[in-house]
């Protein structure tokens, strides 16, 4: 049976569109004239040298790279060492603002020679907008799933740094605690500015829209459901569920994550009269934040997506790293979050002898037990997970929660639909089951980190009270149940499951909603007051619902018409 499961999903609208670098500077060519200044401001992980090339055809008085107008690599370092820091994972979050990269007295010269041009003017590189006013202005954007697939092929140059050759992981950390965030507020604070809108993605085959066509696919968003690109990627512990469920390539070893509402990092496509536009999906979060989140919820997070979902696959793979995530205080003081990773686990799929670790048993010694975690990161023994945490079997559609601090992992055989807070990396393993990542090389334990954010209240009895299937009926008519499963009342996330035949209304409640097809093959998305265009979704299949919808109502379709479906969906509690 072909999968129904929809990995490329688009917004559709009219619009401006031209594709293919002959096409667009072309075009660019047309719209300015004789003494004009052309600037290209553009994100990390781009290919320097492809756009490069194709701006240089333009017949210039001057031509400036803002790499040329950068303080040096060592005083970047220097400048960004602080949020670095000595950690092979972690550092901290960034404030340094883009301006800070440039070399003030080559800056100044710079802008001397833009004003004396007699000609055409082209100022091309990250901050290019900082160096003069433009008549045009160009963004070319990148997805931060893209970027990390260029770390790994050592073809992504971080912001004032050539570090392709560092491991992915110091990569990773670097664009995660400095150059997006740095880079981020930048774009914000010219979103109104662009002209034109470049996409990248794909080698040799860019696409561009102008600023109305951007705003009108960010209008159109923010109003309506809609689902973000997923990516998937293998695992050391990874499964084969998500392979031939969704169609994946059939070569990799596997897929463990998979990746379908985390809007930071995935796509959002726009498919304008057929030519398929690619943007990072936090474009529509930075541009429509009060539409979108809803305004109690940006008062709470500003212009931070709150919600995540994705897939852990461990089906004929292996357990997840046993891990704990850090509490609220720790991540403040330790990173500059505002907030943690709370998370919860909903079994999609389970074999027979699918489990899961939650929870400390009761009445063992801790002191005795992290004795062991220590010579077990050292090599010095095996450390015998069975014996301090609790070995839960688990079956479809139980819920499991993970308040900050509670020590978990899936077990293999299990594919789970993990719904949690969105800050990423925070994750500190404590045993990884003498495994070796992808790469062939161990992976970074963090015990020393985890002893310090454990709860050890977390025991037995309160997992199986508080963390384990804690549902309960709040509303219910013929053909449908709704049912609150979560999230900990120490989380901000709420969970509610539907089970219906029958059409159920839903109302957002001022609240962005994240759901999931959980069961079911087919359903349809509509509006009560046709204020939106009806959306089907599949089975697996995770999509966004702003808080500006309001009212929308849920029924089965195709072949699931008259059918039970279940969905899950996730909010922020008000």
């Amino acid at each position: 049976m072909l999968s129904t499961y929809k990995k490329k999903p688009a917004i559709g609208l009219n619009g401006f569109a031209v594709e293919g670098w002959k096409a667009i500077i072309s075009l660019l060519e047309k719209r300015s004239t004789a003494k004009s200044i052309l600037v290209i401001d553009y994100y990390t992980g781009i290919n320097h040298e492809e756009l490069q090339t194709q701006f240089a055809k333009f017949e210039t008085d001057l031509f400036i790279h803002t790499k040329d107008l950068f303080i040096s690599e060592s005083d970047a370092e220097a400048l960004t060492a602080r949020f670095m820091t000595d950690d092979v994972l972690f550092g901290y979050n960034s404030n340094i603002s883009l301006s800070e990269y440039f070399d003030q007295e080559k800056l100044q010269t710079a802008q001397l020679a833009v004003k004396e041009a007699k000609g055409r003017v082209v100022i091309f590189g990250h901050g290019a907008q900082l160096v003069s006013i433009a008549d045009t202005l160009i963004y070319a954007d990148m997805p931060r799933w893209e970027i990390q697939m260029r770390m790994r092929k050592q073809e992504a140059i971080a912001l004032g740094i050539d570090n392709r050759n560092e491991p992915f992981s110091l990569q990773y950390k670097r664009g995660l605690f400095n150059d997006w965030r740095v880079l981020d507020r930048h774009k914000r604070a010219i979103y109104d500015k662009v002209d034109y809108w470049l996409d990248t993605v794909v080698a040799n085959a860019p696409k561009m829209i102008d600023r109305e066509t951007f705003y009108a696919g960010m209008d159109k968003a923010a109003v309506s459901p809609f689902r973000v690109v997923p990516f998937f990627d293998p695992a050391p512990w990874g499964g084969q569920w998500m392979k031939k469920k969704f169609e994946l390539d059939a070569s990799k070893v596997n897929y463990g994550w998979g990746f379908d509402c985390v809007p930071e990092e995935n796509s959002l496509l726009l498919d304008v009269n057929n030519i398929v536009f690619e943007m990072p999906s936090v474009n529509l979060v930075y541009t429509r934040s009060a539409e979108l989140l809803g305004k109690p919820v940006e008062a709470r997070f500003g212009k931070d997506f709150p919600i995540r979902f994705d897939f852990l696959d461990t089906v004929n793979g292996g357990n997840l790293s046993l891990q704990v995530h850090p509490t609220t205080q720790y991540a403040r003081d330790n990173f500059g979050l505002p907030y943690t990773q709370d998370e919860s686990y909903y079994i999609m799929e389970a074999k027979e002898d699918a489990h899961v670790y939650i929870g400390l048993k009761t009445g063992i010694d801790r002191h005795v037990m992290m004795d062991e975690l220590d010579k077990a990161e050292q090599g010095d023994l095996v450390f015998d997970a069975d014996k301090y945490v609790n070995k839960i079997p688990t079956k479809k559609h139980d819920h499991f929660l993970i308040p900050a601090g509670t020590i978990h992992c899936s077990g293999m055989n299990a594919v789970v639909l993990e719904i949690s807070s969105t800050p990423n990396l925070f994750t500190f393993k404590l045993w990884d089951w003498q495994r070796l990542g992808l790469d062939g090389k161990p992976r970074p334990i963090n015990v020393q980190r985890g002893k310090q954010v454990l709860n050890w209240d977390c025991d037995t009895a309160y997992t199986e009270a508080q963390l384990v299937n804690n549902v309960k009926v709040v509303a219910q008519g013929e053909g449908w149940i709704e049912e609150q499963t979560g999230l900990h009342n120490s989380e901000f996330i709420e969970t509610r499951r539907h089970t219906f035949s029958v059409p159920v209304t839903h109302y957002t409640k001022e609240s962005v909603n994240v759901l999931n097809l959980v069961d079911g093959d087919e359903i349809i998305v509509e509006s009560p007051t046709n204020a939106f265009e009806p959306m089907v979704i599949h089975y697996a299949e995770t999509f966004i619902i702003p808080a500006a919808v309001g009212a929308y109502r849920i029924r089965p379709h195709g072949v699931s018409e008259g059918k039970e479906c279940i969905t899950l969906k996730a909010s922020v509690r008000i």
